[in-house]
């Protein structure tokens, strides 16, 4: 296989599994206001903070209201990380390697593309959001279906499913990191701590956890269960232990793996040496981090074992 199909395999997964988590996070942000009292609020920055998109966002001039975020991270074509800019690189990638994939796949990738750029205001607007960002959610995970029921199981899907794997579990970091902040911190305002779970809610159904987390953990929200089932489950599949040892079967399958392994390798170990008890919401932060350099070394591995470095995008 060629390297640059290789690549535009991996990314093409890797960009469809972004583009649907950008969609779960605008969705669970509108809900999640809805559920706390008047005068506390997360706000609408975390989330360009989760996509590491805030020195852009500053330069576009916008101010970090519902309207401003939500335009930036559904509709905006300078910003590479928003749902329609995903979707366009996806279907580039698809476009290149469609010998490579079901015909079927690249008609439903350059649909959806399609659908996306028809409907630039479909996530800013109140009354369209919900109904186009699930048509979001829905055409990604159509995507993984077709792929997982339609491909053949070679080199190609080793690619695509180690895209895949790796973006989730890199999302599902940064979703943990950022949601876990206090939601005021002024600690005068009476009440807030019940709220503190619902925020915690939050994080599970961003990554549509919640009822999987109940049934796995089977006791109430709260910070230190939903860490361990996050971070540590192996069942779950958006969790950050199962995602990357479904990442390693598949680099297992790839020529040639023995460097990549061992950078996993050392991911996993950091996961499974943790002591999630004893993380606090101030120590999460340097967790976290030291868990996406882990996952960006196992990237620079792949680039440097089976892309072109000189090429390869972000």
């Amino acid at each position: 296989m060629l390297s640059r199909v290789a690549e535009n395999l991996y990314w093409l997964a890797r960009y469809m599994e972004r583009a649907e988590n950008t969609a779960r996070l605008i969705l669970v942000n509108a809900n999640l206001l809805l559920d706390l009292p008047r005068g506390v609020s997360p706000g609408w920055a975390p989330l360009v903070r989760i996509v590491d998109g805030i020195e852009a966002y500053r330069e576009s001039g916008r101010k970090f209201t519902e309207r401003g975020v939500t335009g930036f991270l559904v509709g905006d074509v300078s910003n590479p990380g928003s749902i329609v800019s995903c979707l366009s690189s996806a279907r580039e990638d698809a476009r290149t390697v469609r010998d490579s994939i079901p015909r079927e796949v690249w008609e439903h990738v350059n649909d959806l593309h399609l659908y996306a750029l028809a409907h630039l205001k479909g996530g800013v607007l109140k009354s369209e959001r919900h109904r186009h960002l699930q048509t979001v959610i829905q055409g990604a995970q159509t995507f993984t279906g077709m792929l997982e029921g339609t491909m053949n199981t070679g080199l190609g899907h080793a690619f695509l499913c180690t895209g895949r794997y790796l973006e989730r579990a890199d999302m599902t970091s940064r979703i943990v990191n950022v949601r876990s902040e206090p939601l005021l911190q002024d600690e005068g305002i009476e009440g807030l701590r019940p709220f503190e779970n619902i925020q915690w809610m939050s994080v599970l159904k961003s990554l549509t956890a919640y009822q999987m987390y109940r049934l796995r953990m089977r006791m109430r929200v709260n910070q230190a269960a939903v860490l361990q089932f996050l971070v540590l489950d192996e069942e779950f599949p958006r969790a950050l232990l199962y995602c990357v040892n479904a990442a390693e079967a598949q680099i297992s399958r790839l020529p040639e793996p023995d460097d990549t392994l061992r950078v996993i390798a050392r991911v996993k170990r950091q996961l499974r040496e943790s002591r999630l008890q004893r993380v606090t919401v101030d120590s999460l932060g340097g967790y976290i981090d030291a868990l996406q350099a882990g996952l960006a070394e196992v990237h620079d591995a792949l680039v440097a074992a089976y892309f072109d470095p000189d090429i390869t995008t972000d």
